[in-house]
């Protein structure tokens, strides 16, 4: 007899809102110091343990390939910071990246040297061993590194829990040894001031928001640090940065909707930062440092209000920074370009806009008069993501990008400003018969309900199996990010075997613009749902799939769009796969307390005081929706660490599934016991996880005859 599933036992918890009362039988679960929570978590490890036992050989084999087809001992592209090119290396059988620098050869020396892993690198310098840090952990993750103006320090935080709570550290690089200073329970960042003294970090409130930033001093205790900005308001999280000159220290506090930001000279650390534009409702900005005709001026990004009408896409203006309210518009507002980011350099400005789906890059070069020609660096893949990539210098005649696609490998460019050549420096090693041109990638377009297109990326192998095909279908669709084309090594395992892997650009996103994300949030949320129904239900109609070879893929906000989904069209999908999935987030909106639940009330609303809030949230929200149907098969994974999306999430939202649903789909529940928001730490744990979900994924579409024939 097939071994049945744990029964979470049912224990009645009321919650009243707004007149409406939701009995929760599964609250309890929320408890992991209680023995008997913990003691079902176990349970329902073992059980999913036992019910994918059939498919360890699978799982060991996508891990094979996966390492077997990744260059194991390998170099990043080294990156000029003063006087020397930094670089990380990753060795065979360590889980973690080793960080290096070696000096440069000359003053005007900007082509990165080509360093070999099997060759000794001249004065290099281990600045810090990931694996040493690592060494007795279950978990480790590193959060801030930076290293000071000068050369001579490096500040750097580790979490050994994964509940992104971090201890900061410091080193002196001339003697390889640690400073006595230790500051624990930090924010993952840290940034210098030019005086190489004194640094600046941030700690969280007991909700996990960043909001507060602290000036500490080399020398003395983490007691005697002074607090130098703290922000009351919930909504809003902190951040402390420097401008690219060096010139401004820059702490930065946001909210979904508004942002405020404040400076000071960094020569004169202890001295009182200033607002440069007092926060206003519903207005985002972001300055930059930029000396343009010798005046130091702020280019700002902006979406006020010009002419009468709101720049929902942004809008680019110049101030002086004795002045910044003295605004004058340079990029005007566009219906067609949401523009993203302004980077400034000594003689160039960077634009990071997105037009048609895409990133887009362009550089405008600073003249004796002010600006000279715009111009687009261009490519030319149907689909690719482009991006700055490392570039701490002020002064520099290079660029350093980002590149890739679906089928290329992620490519590190420089851009030579003079000439506007592309010289590409390194891309991603893919060991094996590898060749992008087996695999094809193109731009399919879907019909919501409304009448609105909404995009796909669809990648596919050429030439294995046929319409219709095995198909994974991503979504994410919340807080205007953007799921943008990249390579992955793992994903050829599914690719080959041919699955074709779909993403969903759905409402809630940033793809297609402000407007785009303004129609996937609180009050229209469900436009992300039945986004990603749609797109499903024009790959099956258009012959490309069916629903028993279907399977949606999402993770955080994005498991909550699996859970969602689930609810409103079960029928489309052979499985589910969720990820820290977000599948209660009426409870989790309703209780201040939690961790970054008031922030949020701006992406979801504030069912406390709002009933209509409410009462759409009740709608959709998952665990509040089960109903007794057919629903497809579920793996749900979470971690017992995470801070962002709690792991009593999926937890009763699978119990509930298990004794509501009719038919005998399998749901499982995967809750990993040392670990945060992100998973598992190191990367062969993480190729391990990765086998784990794909190896599901495959058996759960077998029956597709070539998925089947090639997945043992």
């Amino acid at each position: 007899m097939p071994t049945p599933p744990p029964v979470a036992k049912r224990v009645p918890f009321e919650r009243t809102h707004h007149g409406d009362t939701f009995i929760d039988h599964y609250e309890w679960l929320r408890d992991k110091e209680n023995p008997e929570v913990i003691e079902y978590l176990e349970a329902e490890n073992a059980y999913t343990a036992q019910q994918l036992e059939h498919l360890e050989p699978l799982r060991e084999k996508i891990f094979h390939e996966i390492k077997s087809r990744t260059q194991e001992t390998d170099m990043s592209v080294p990156t000029r910071f003063g006087d020397w090119w930094y670089y990380s290396r990753m060795v065979e059988g360590k889980q973690y990246g080793v960080h290096c620098r070696c000096p440069i050869a000359a003053p005007d020396d900007w082509t990165p040297p080509e360093l070999s892993a099997d060759v000794a690198i001249e004065g290099e310098q281990v600045l810090l061993d990931g694996n040493a840090e690592a060494e007795g952990q279950e978990f480790f993750a590193l959060g801030a590194f930076s290293v000071s103006h000068d050369g001579t320090l490096l500040a750097y935080s580790v979490d050994v829990v994964g509940d992104e709570r971090y201890t900061l550290r410091f080193k002196d690089l001339g003697t390889g040894e640690p400073l006595a200073d230790e500051i624990p329970n930090t924010a993952p960042g840290a940034t210098w001031a030019i005086d190489h003294r004194h640094v600046f970090y941030q700690t969280v409130d007991e909700s996990w928001r960043p909001d507060t930033v602290w000036r500490h001093k080399l020398g003395t205790t983490p007691d005697d640090d002074f607090r130098v900005f703290h922000e009351p308001d919930e909504r809003y999280w902190v951040s402390v940065g420097s401008t690219r000159s060096q010139k401004y220290l820059m702490i930065w506090l946001g909210s979904k909707v508004t942002t405020e930001g404040w400076i000071l000279e960094s020569a004169e650390p202890e001295g009182e930062f200033r607002v440069i534009l007092p926060r206003r409702e519903g207005v985002e900005y972001t300055a930059e440092h930029a000396v343009i005709g010798g005046e130091d001026r702020f280019l700002i990004l902006h979406n006020d209000v010009v002419d009468g009408e709101k720049a929902e896409n942004f809008v680019l203006a110049q101030a002086p920074v004795a002045d910044p309210g003295a605004m004058e518009i340079l990029i005007p507002h566009r219906h067609d370009v949401r523009l993203e980011e302004v980077d400034t350099f000594a003689d160039h400005v960077v634009l990071s806009y997105r037009r048609d789906v895409l990133t887009r890059l362009a550089i405008w070069p600073l003249t004796a008069d002010g600006y000279g020609e715009l111009t687009e660096i261009a490519f030319d893949e149907e689909l690719f993501s482009v991006g700055l990539g490392s570039n701490p210098e002020w002064e520099q005649p290079t660029l350093r990008l980002g590149y890739g696609s679906f089928i290329t490998p992620s490519r590190v460019y420089d851009y030579r400003l003079a000439t506007r050549e592309l010289l590409l420096r390194k891309e991603q090693p893919v060991l094996g018969d590898f060749d992008p041109a087996d695999y094809e990638q193109h731009r399919a377009w879907a019909t919501a309900d409304d009448g609105t297109r909404i995009p796909l990326s669809v990648v596919r192998r050429k030439g294995i199996g046929g319409d219709p095909a095995p198909t994974l279908l991503y979504g994410y669709g919340s807080y205007e990010a953007s799921m943008d084309p990249a390579f992955s090594v793992a994903r050829l395992s599914l690719l080959d075997r041919g699955m074709v892997f779909a993403v969903a650009h759905v409402r809630g996103g940033g793809e297609m613009g402000r407007y785009w994300y303004e129609n996937g949030k609180t009050l229209t949320k469900k436009n992300t749902f039945t986004d990603f129904v749609a797109c499903a239900r024009h790959l099956i109609d258009e012959g490309r799939t069916t629903a028993q070879q279907l399977v949606a893929d999402g993770g955080s906000a994005g498991g909550l769009l699996m859970g969602a989904v689930a609810n409103l069209a079960p029928e489309l999908f052979a499985g589910i796969l969720a990820n820290v999935p977000f599948v209660d987030p009426l409870t989790s909106i309703l209780d201040p307390s939690l961790p970054l639940t008031v922030i949020e009330w701006d992406e979801w609303g504030n069912p406390l005081e709002d009933p209509q809030v409410y009462e759409y949230m009740r709608s959709y929200s998952p665990y509040e929706n089960v109903e007794a149907k057919n629903y497809p098969a579920i793996l749900a994974i979470t971690s017992i660490n995470d801070t962002r999306v709690l792991y009593v999430e999926p937890a009763k939202w699978v119990a509930a599934l298990r004794s509501t649903k009719k038919g005998d789909e399998p749901l499982l529940l995967k809750t990993e016991m040392s670990a945060g928001h992100g998973g598992v730490s190191g990367r062969y744990e993480k190729w391990k996880e990765v086998a784990f979900e794909y190896a599901w994924v495959l058996d759960t579409t077998s029956t597709s005859p070539s998925v089947a024939a090639r997945g043992n």
